[in-house]
């Protein structure tokens, strides 16, 4: 427990022998009731001690040579430290009415007439005392309720954050539940209608329309699973930074009339009222990652807008920008949502009954791959069924001359390269194979690296089509084997894998390959990169 210091009293006096007789009385009470006593001779000497101490009350002598009771007690009440200290003065005459009004105007408390009765001097010392100790007592009080309300106030910022964390904790695991059960219900979806047309087809007798509908299913179903899979590693790789740009010269205006062409030719505009303005604006780009934030932007304003709805698109020369704008009649966006809208796993009132689908992450997306290519994206509304506006702004960059055509290059319609297939999935494989020879390519196939580079050196394909994990030998070491063949190392080689981090396309183009295709690879695709490939190896 903290000691309360002794209250203090001065005694100042000129006169040695009235300084000690006054001292001694005072000290003789000093231990019953709990102070101490100092002295001074002069007023000088009074100010020094009142710099060094606080004091419960002052004995001053009013008749002393050079700076009288009066002048001392002036100078201590005008320091504000000493302002308070209560003055008794000591006169040896009884003072008259103007003396005693100098007195209080300088500040005095009482007035104390020699010779001093001791009793009223303990009565009146004893009062101030006592006042100095509850003053005292008051101010370690006030001291200590300042700490432990400081300490609390400390504690509730502290649990009042630790509740925020765990608040924002919770919503984000509640949010991540919500979307797995969402991934599972998306899965599932498109897996049990390519389960069932897939028995269809295999049903002894099925009329040919049904075999017909059934294979149209299971190809539109697993676009669609190619699709979720595909957004959730392309948003998996943005978060974490490891997308790599393929930049070129690119016509914003032109991708986006790329995206709408397939769009039309599946059906989905069929059921709204599209207003196309399209101006050439060309930036510096990945032309595949363009797209994909086009068609996000478009499949998301076809996705919330009701049949019979208007869907605006543009895309502008600002200046120093290209601005790209979706503009839709549909749902809208609430405003509490807003602020959200591109934060990952938001997807508005999430149910498992959504009639529109989809994971939540197509505009999480969206704003990662803008902001990769240095732009911003915006989303306005007026709220639930006002329609909803994205504004994309991507800096300008200068067009390209006309002859310099990003368009892929043209597959030769004669003599079209010789394929050789390098993979392990026998499904995949008899897949891949069939679908290039119905497109006229001559194919010969191999189940893992070993055989595959002994076919390469005897059937010296064109292009070969090569899985990275294979068994036996990878895909990585048939490319350096086959390159380091003199009669095998002008064949074009392109890597099919599933993994499409940038590392994987260093350690492929490292390893010797042409290209790096990430599966599954539309067939479109595949064609066009076995073109340049042929293109390249014919010039």
């Amino acid at each position: 427990m903290t000691t309360i210091e002794k209250p203090k009293i001065l005694v100042v006096n000129d006169d040695p022998a009235s300084l000690l007789a006054l001292t001694s009385l005072l000290d003789q009470w000093a231990d019953e009731s709990g102070y101490s006593v100092l002295s001074a001779r002069s007023g000088q000497e009074a100010l020094r001690q009142v710099l060094l101490h606080d004091f419960a009350v002052i004995l001053l002598d009013v008749n002393m040579p050079g700076m009288d009771g009066f002048e001392t007690a002036e100078a201590i009440h005008q320091r504000a430290r000493s302002a308070d200290i209560p003055i008794i003065f000591v006169t040896a005459f009884l003072a008259d009415e103007i003396d005693r009004l100098k007195a209080y105007q300088r500040g005095a408390a009482d007035f104390l007439f020699t010779p001093v009765i001791p009793q009223i001097l303990h009565a009146k010392v004893q009062v101030f005392v006592a006042l100095a100790t509850k003053n005292e007592e008051l101010k370690r009080q006030t001291h200590k309720l300042s700490q432990r309300t400081t300490e609390l106030t400390v504690t509730n910022k502290r649990l009042t954050r630790e509740m925020e964390e765990r608040q924002a904790a919770e919503a984000k695991s509640h949010a991540k539940d919500e979307f797995l059960a969402m991934l599972g219900h998306e899965l599932r979806n498109p897996l049990s209608a390519i389960s069932s047309a897939a028995s269809l087809i295999g049903l002894p007798g099925a009329p040919a329309d049904t075999v017909s509908r059934a294979r149209q299913i299971i190809q539109r179903q697993s676009q669609h699973l190619s699709r979720i899979v595909d957004d959730l590693l392309d948003l998996s790789r943005a978060m974490s930074g490891k997308i790599l740009l393929d930049k070129q010269n690119v016509d914003v205006a032109a991708l986006v009339s790329a995206g709408l062409d397939t769009f039309k030719a599946t059906g989905r505009t069929a059921n709204y009222l599209l207003n196309v303005d399209l101006q050439a604006g060309w930036v510096d780009g990945d032309p595949t990652r363009l797209e994909q934030i086009a068609t996000n932007l478009i499949d998301n304003a076809l996705k919330y807008t009701p049949p019979g709805g208007t869907i605006d698109i543009t895309v502008a020369d600002k200046g120093k920008d290209i601005v790209l704008e979706v503009r839709d009649t549909g749902v809208g966006i609430s405003a509490e949502l807003l602020p959200h809208v591109f934060d990952v796993f938001v997807q508005g009132s999430i149910t498992l009954d959504r009639a529109q689908g989809g994971l939540g992450i197509g505009l999480a997306l969206v704003r990662r791959l803008v902001e990769l290519h240095g732009g911003t994206v915006s989303a306005h509304s007026e709220g639930a069924s006002a329609g909803s506006t994205f504004v994309i702004r991507l800096p300008r960059a200068t067009p390209l001359a006309a002859a310099a055509s990003s368009a892929p290059a043209a597959l030769a319609q004669e003599g079209k390269p010789a394929i050789l297939l390098i993979e392990d999935n026998d499904d995949g494989r008899e897949m891949m194979a069939t679908m290039l020879g119905a497109y006229g390519y001559p194919v010969r196939h191999a189940a893992d690296g070993v055989q595959g580079v002994q076919m390469a050196r005897s059937f010296l394909p064109d292009v070969a089509l090569v899985d990275i994990g294979l068994p036996g030998i990878d895909g990585y070491e048939v490319a350096r084997r086959l390159r380091q063949g003199g009669d095998t190392c002008h064949i074009k080689l392109i890597a099919l894998t599933g993994y499409g981090l940038a590392d994987d396309q260093r350690r492929v183009l490292e390893a010797g390959f042409d290209k790096h295709l990430v599966k599954p690879v539309e067939i479109a695709h595949l064609l066009d990169a076995i073109g340049q490939c042929a293109a390249t190896t014919h010039d």
